[in-house]
């Protein structure tokens, strides 16, 4: 499928995203580093993990919300908000005495205004589509989502340690013109919205994600990708904090090479693969079966970050980089369309919100990998993470098979 023969609302999703993911991703990676510096380690790890729950209360808030009511109405008003409260946080930068606990509010602020459309943002792929051309949508969308990804580290690699202001009135910049572009070119599908059964708003949301809840095979999905996207998350939150302390610093061609741009070159490495090999991969894979391509890409992902987790030599951290791309290439558009394919036409919002569990929890626990760090050596946090990841790829593998054969025999 031709990207410009998609529907308008996916192409525009996808471009926007693009560049909304290069900037907040030269900047929000960092948030572990800029609060380490700006006060300790705990401070960092204790800010992150709050954040989770403010992710998780948004997103649970937007999906009701994006069941509720009109899709492009949450758009409107999320893209606006959000904006101005990256002014704010950029203005926070300014004083030569920074003020990082209203900082810190802002932030927070940012993370949960940011995050409460975002189940209406993804619901507009499965508005869009069918199961017969889905995991092509998916697949296009894997590749702008880790190259815009890793772009945005690459960014903020170079320019992170002397360029702050300038990084965060960048993503500013990118914000406010993602709103209007929402204004100008968003379609407003005729999508029906869930009627409300209680007059109490709270007690109608939760009724909201009941059937969620009471799906066991979809909750094993969440807990399964929660797991195994922990990994991928203490990319950003622990391994760059352990190689900007630890990585001894190379020349290479007569550049000096840092941990910052260390994590920056993994990065770089990571978008290189993505852009040369996800169709190609998507090609080599198309003969194997969903199962079989998810089972091996997640057995090759849950060894690569294991060893990058612990790994501190220039060859043996691209090395391992390379092997945990390669199986997520695998395993990652293949899991996005089967989780998509459980999940019920007129609930779409309050599924993608609970799903949404998978990336609070696994920031949770990369972000507990901070303080955990205090206490274990890099092999013993290897260790962590491979466990995690097994216990992941268990969930997933009877939730997605055992569970779906078990109730076709029922």
């Amino acid at each position: 499928m031709n990207i410009l023969q998609l529907p308008q609302n996916i192409k525009l999703r996808l471009f926007t995203s693009f560049f909304n993911r290069i900037a907040s991703n030269s900047v929000m990676p960092f948030m572990a580093l800029f609060f380490t510096q700006e006060k300790s380690k705990v401070y960092a790890g204790t800010i992150l993990l709050i954040a989770v729950g403010v992710n998780f209360i948004a997103g649970i808030v937007g999906g009701y919300l994006a069941d509720r009511f009109k899709r492009r109405k949450i758009l409107y008003w999320t893209s606006t908000i959000t904006p101005t409260l990256l002014l704010l946080l950029t203005l926070c930068l300014f004083p030569e005495k920074r003020p990082i606990y209203w900082f810190t509010l802002f932030y927070l602020l940012f993370i949960f205004s940011n995050n409460i459309g975002r189940p209406a943002l993804e619901a507009i792929i499965l508005d869009s589509t069918n199961t017969e051309n889905r995991k092509t949508v998916y697949t296009i969308e894997y590749w702008f989502t880790n190259l815009s990804i890793s772009l945005g580290a690459i960014l903020g690699g170079l320019l992170y340690l002397n360029h702050q202001i300038l990084l965060f009135i960048m993503l500013t910049v990118i914000s406010y013109m993602i709103a209007i572009a929402y204004f100008i070119w968003l379609k407003d599908e005729r999508v029906p919205v869930r009627k409300s059964s209680h007059h109490n708003m709270l007690i109608d949301l939760v009724q909201s994600y009941r059937t969620a809840l009471n799906d066991r095979r979809f909750v094993q999905l969440v807990i399964g990708f929660m797991c195994v996207f922990t990994a991928e998350l203490s990319l950003s939150n622990y391994i760059s904090v352990r190689l900007k302390e630890t990585f001894e610093t190379i020349s290479i061609l007569n550049i000096q090479i840092e941990g910052v741009r260390m994590y920056s070159i993994l990065n770089f490495e990571n978008t290189l693969l993505v852009v040369c090999f996800t169709f190609l991969v998507s090609k080599w894979t198309s003969h194997l079966s969903n199962k079989r391509s998810l089972l091996i890409g997640l057995i090759i992902y849950c060894i690569g970050y294991s060893l990058l987790t612990s790994a501190n030599h220039f060859s043996l951290l691209i090395l391992f980089s390379a092997i945990a791309t390669l199986g997520e290439l695998m395993y990652s558009p293949v899991f996005q369309t089967e989780q998509a394919n459980c999940i019920p036409e007129n609930q779409r919002g309050s599924y993608l919100a609970f799903s949404s569990l998978s990336f609070s929890g696994a920031s949770m626990l990369s972000s507990s990998a901070l303080i955990l760090s205090i206490y274990f050596s890099p092999w013993q946090m290897s260790l962590w993470i491979a466990c995690i990841i097994i216990i992941g790829i268990l969930f997933i593998y009877f939730g997605l098979y055992h569970s779906k054969k078990r109730e076709q025999i029922a």
